[in-house]
This record gives structure tokens, sequence and C-alpha cells, in this order.
């Protein structure tokens, strides 16, 4: 008989204190969990020389950060037997991942399919607004009914008839309005971008044949600023890796002609030089790149996955505020354009208008405080300010 006693677990404590579980398993390995608990005792005894030392702080977190989602040893602790039903359930995973994969091409399908239906109408509803028709009496008396519920926006309110409504075609900047009701649109667009937007006469979505994907198409009429009547941005769905809902893989926009001074996308600074030599001064032109609503139809390309630079970040950040924006229109202004239009939108979204104006417009529209405290800063002619000069007196004794 062999001297080495079997360790009889059910009966102790210590191993089964000891033993590897998911709860008192160290995630990190011993060095570095060492290292932050040290970090940590210093820190919260007084010492700040980690704190205050950028170069180590910075090696900790990157170290400490490599190991998120690393193997905490307990699965590699376990029986053979038990880690081989763990990879059957990997299996098992992988199975469901395929069928899951299957269900979100279906519902694209889906979605391709009644987006024919959709068609007419999207069709009717462009023609009512652009004017070229007029909706029919029981449309309106229809239309009426669900507007009870919309009189705060005003559109159900009778109003005088002194005004000449013939002058009057169709809905007038339906679509400004209804891209300007909308948060993360009306942050693009800009003060010089409303009187492009302004020829814009319908936007709509077509589903691709080749490849899972859509194309969100702007029809523009004639205008001043480019020649395109339509531009489009198109978006393709990665078949490879669908493990849930459908994710984008690319997407590719229009290239804008725009015509000889109406560029949105750039613009003129002016700056003036003074020579060292000759003290004369000259106004150099520089055109440089504006912020712009039509920056959306911009191509832009992936960064390589193993570019961590500041510019491949941002430019990640781009693209998915670009796949989110693309994601809105197809699924909430498309389809419920009215809604956006009135701002009845803004209620299912869980914002009040008044609310909206407040949150997303300040940073649009800047206040001017100049004005403000006018009189309480108002300069003397010595160039100080009152208040600075009140300050600045010494206190007088009021019992002479």
């Amino acid at each position: 008989m062999s001297d080495n006693k079997a360790v009889d677990i059910k009966n102790d404590d210590k191993a089964v204190d000891d033993a590897p579980t998911p709860q008192n398993t160290p995630i990190f390995t011993a060095p570095i969990a060492a290292a932050a608990a040290a970090a940590a005792e210093t820190v919260a005894e007084g010492d700040l020389r980690v704190a205050n030392n950028p170069a180590l702080l910075s090696m900790l977190q990157g170290r400490l950060g490599s190991l998120i989602g690393a193997s905490s040893g307990y699965v590699e602790s376990l029986p053979k037997a038990v880690r081989a039903r763990v990879d059957a359930l990997k299996h098992l995973q992988q199975q469901h991942a395929e069928i899951d994969r299957k269900l979100h091409l279906e519902i694209y399908e889906l979605e391709k399919k009644y987006s024919k239906q959709y068609a007419p109408l999207y069709e009717r509803r462009g023609a009512i607004i652009e004017g070229q028709i007029e909706p029919t009496d029981e449309e309106k008396a229809e239309g009426a009914k669900l507007a009870e519920d919309d009189e705060p926006s005003g559109i159900s309110e009778d109003k005088d008839e002194d005004e000449d409504e013939a002058d009057v075609k169709g809905i007038p900047d339906f679509w400004l309005t209804a891209l300007r009701n909308h948060p993360q649109l009306a942050e693009l667009i800009t003060d010089r971008d409303e009187e492009a937007i302004k020829y814009l006469r319908d936007v709509r979505l077509a589903y691709l044949d080749e490849t899972p994907g859509f194309r969100l198409e702007f029809h523009f009429a004639a205008n001043p600023f480019f020649t395109n009547t339509v531009l489009t941005k198109t978006y393709v769905y990665d078949q490879e890796e669908i493990a849930g809902a459908l994710e984008f893989s690319r997407a590719q926009g229009t290239e804008i002609d725009w015509k000889p001074e109406h560029d949105l996308s750039t613009t003129v600074e002016t700056k003036k030089q003074r020579h060292k030599t000759t003290n004369r001064t000259r106004v150099v032109k520089k055109t440089v790149p504006a912020e712009t609503f039509f920056s959306f139809f911009t191509t832009v390309e992936e960064p390589d996955s193993d570019d961590e630079g500041e510019l491949a970040e941002e430019t990640r950040d781009r693209i998915e505020l670009d796949y989110e924006l693309a994601d809105e229109l197809k699924e909430k202004v498309i389809p419920n354009a009215v809604d956006w239009f009135t701002g009845k939108a803004l209620e299912y979204e869980g914002l009040e208008e008044e609310n909206f104006e407040d949150e997303f417009m300040d940073d649009y529209y800047e206040e001017d405080d100049s004005d403000e405290d006018e009189d309480e800063d108002d300069e003397d002619e010595d160039g100080m300010s009152r208040s600075a000069k009140e300050a600045a007196e010494p206190p007088q004794c009021k019992n002479q």
C-alpha cells in the first residue's frame, strides 16, 4: 500500500477552500496581481508616486488590460471528462450561431419582400409632398382623425383663409424639417447646409440584389450647389460573421459634383501676413475642409486592424456613427417621415420637443452673452471694470 493517502475532499474543509473555482481563482497571474495590489496599497497609504508617474501607470494599465478575458485556469483544472463536455457545449453553441445566421438572413429577405408593398405608399407620399397630386377627401378625413391627438403640433388647427393658398404647393421644406427634428441628424446640418437641403425632394430605401445590404437615396431637384440629382450611400452587411443581427461590413458613398463657388464641404480662410523685412502686409486665402451634412456621403475606409493610433480610433468612431445614422434613416426616419416633420416622433423617442430644443440646439446656435452683466462690468475711462475697481478699493470706515 502506498504511503500517499487519498484526500477526502468531501470531509476536508481546507481542500474545498483551496479547490479552484470561478469565485476563488485569481483572474490575473500572480506577478501582475501583486503589482496592482501593491500599487493600490501604496496610493491608499498616501504615496502618490504611481499616480504621479504617467509612464508607470500606463504600463500597469496596459499589462492589466491585456489580461482581460484571459483564462483564470479554472477550466483547465477541470477533469478531462468535464472539459470534453464543455467542448461539446461550444459545438452546440456554434450550431446555434448557424441557425441564428439563417434566421437573420431570412428576416432580411422578408424586409426586401415587404419593401415592395411599402413602395406605392412612399411614391404617393412623395407626390403629395411635391404637390404633384392632392390627397383624396377620404385621405384628408382619415388623417384629420389621426391628427386629433397631435393638437400641440398645430397641424390640424383652422387658420384664416385670407392667405392665398394657391401659391403654396405641396408641403414646403418637408425633408429639411424632418431631418432637423432628428437629434443626431440635426447636429450635422449647418446654416450653410439648410439652403441646399431645401432642394431635397425625397429620401428612399432600396435593397441590394447581389449581396445583403441596402442603399439610401437622396433625390434632389436642380439646385445651384451640385449637379447630382441623386446622392446615395450604400451599406453592405457582413455575411461571414453573423452571430446575431446583421452587422455592417462596408459603406460606399457618392462623389458630389459641386458647382464652382458652392462647395459646402470647404470654406475659405482669409489671413493677413506681414513681411519681416518690408513690413508690408498681404492677404492670403486658403481653402480648408468645412463641417457639413454632406460629409455623410463621403466614403470612409476602415483602418488596419492593428493600427491603434489616435487617427485610426477617430476614423473607427466616425464609421460607427455613420452606421448608426444609416440605421436611423432606414428604420425610423424614412418609414415615419411625417412624424419627424411634425415632431411627434420625439415623443416615442422619449424626447419632448422643448427638451430637444434645450439639449441639442444649444450647441447648434451659440448664444451671445456679451450683453449679460453689462452694467456690472462697464469699464471706466482708466480701463478698469467697475466690479474690479470696487474690489480693489479699501473698505471705508462707517464710524466717522
